[in-house]
């Protein structure tokens, strides 16, 4: 299978980090928007955030560590959000993830797949009740979801990303 990962560009993330003028007061819109590029934060990104902006890594570190929206892991092409909350979780939610984490072949605590393409998520709640159980793919909703209706959901993905391939 293919690497879907992201090469980072430490020239693009300094000019992000430019484009803010190299303050700390700026640390979290700085690491907003590399996220939003890359998906994640990776080491060389905290270390070269530090560096520009003149703090100890430690710093960068508990701030992209005390965010639970920020990301240090590699994520896939396909993030796959399962809604957990009480209509999700009531109306079965577990077993769609259940469904993912098999059809993916995660194993432990492995999020994202080995071919990179999907990383799999649980979320305290979408705010879309009404339509649970609720999945997101890359914040695109899928309503009243089914393990069945999320194997097929997950197929139709793999072959989208296999005709943008060609």
């Amino acid at each position: 299978m293919k690497n879907m990962s992201v090469k980072i560009s430490m020239e693009r993330v300094a000019e992000i980090i430019d484009f803010y003028d190299c303050k700390v007061s700026n640390m979290i819109a700085i690491l907003q928007d590399v996220q939003a590029e890359y998906k994640y934060l990776s080491p060389e990104v905290l270390e070269l955030v530090a560096e520009k902006l003149n703090i100890g890594v430690a710093k960068v570190y508990s701030v992209a560590t005390f965010y639970e929206n920020f990301s240090l892991e590699a994520k896939g092409k396909y993030i796959i959000k399962v809604c957990d909350g009480t209509a999700c979780h009531v109306r079965k939610s577990q077993p769609i993830y259940d469904a993912i984490r098999e059809d993916l072949q995660l194993e432990g605590k492995q999020k994202t797949s080995s071919d990179g393409l999907f990383t799999l998520e649980t979320v305290a709640c979408l705010g879309a009740c009404g339509l649970a159980p609720v999945v997101t793919v890359n914040d695109e909703v899928h309503a009243k979801m089914t393990p069945e209706k999320v194997i097929e959901l997950l197929d139709q993905l793999r072959k989208e990303d296999a005709k943008s391939d060609d």
